[in-house]
């Protein structure tokens, strides 16, 4: 290649590229999540298995969820959406009343999300997508025992007062 087509990059283009790439990949913030709010009842799970996501305000996202089966509470979660104080969005689950644990933000979209910690046991991803206005598909998968798993978890969109009503 001639040398006078070789042009040394500017020390200003290589200084930002650098301080883009630590940079989270998106600037999301919590109202950019607002298509998760609202009243989602389970599909193929009994009546009452429903999560629910209140609208964003304040910062945050709040949810809960509860899986029923044979007429019981089986298991139950309280989750949260906001930015970290780096600016990171991230989902903050409580399975079963346990501590919060951190996903931060992997990639998302205009109706999906995709949040990971790599260190957590299992799993090591969650992602919601909205496939419709009325379904949303949630998904929890990563590495359990030396083997990938993934587990899907399909809604359909109901009016909250009777999302836990029974049929």
């Amino acid at each position: 290649m001639p040398s006078s087509l070789i042009r040394p990059i500017p020390l200003a283009a290589l200084a930002l590229a650098a301080a883009c790439a630590a940079l989270p990949a998106r600037a999301q913030s919590v109202h950019d999540m607002a298509w998760l709010a609202g009243c989602w009842r389970g599909h193929g799970g009994e009546a009452g298995t429903v999560e629910h996501w209140l609208a964003p305000a304040g910062g945050t996202m709040l949810g809960m969820s509860r899986t029923v089966r044979q007429g019981k509470t089986v298991e139950f979660e309280f989750m949260q959406l906001r930015q970290l104080p780096d600016g990171t969005l991230a989902l903050m689950p409580q399975p079963s009343g346990r501590p919060a644990t951190v996903f931060r933000l992997l990639s998302s979209g205009p109706r999906e999300a995709v949040f990971e910690n790599p260190t957590h046991d299992f799993p090591q991803r969650i992602a919601y997508a909205r496939q419709e206005d009325s379904r949303l598909l949630a998904s929890i998968e990563g590495l359990r025992n030396g083997a990938p798993r993934r587990i899907e978890f399909a809604f359909s969109r109901v009016v909250c007062e009777d999302a836990a009503s029974q049929p």
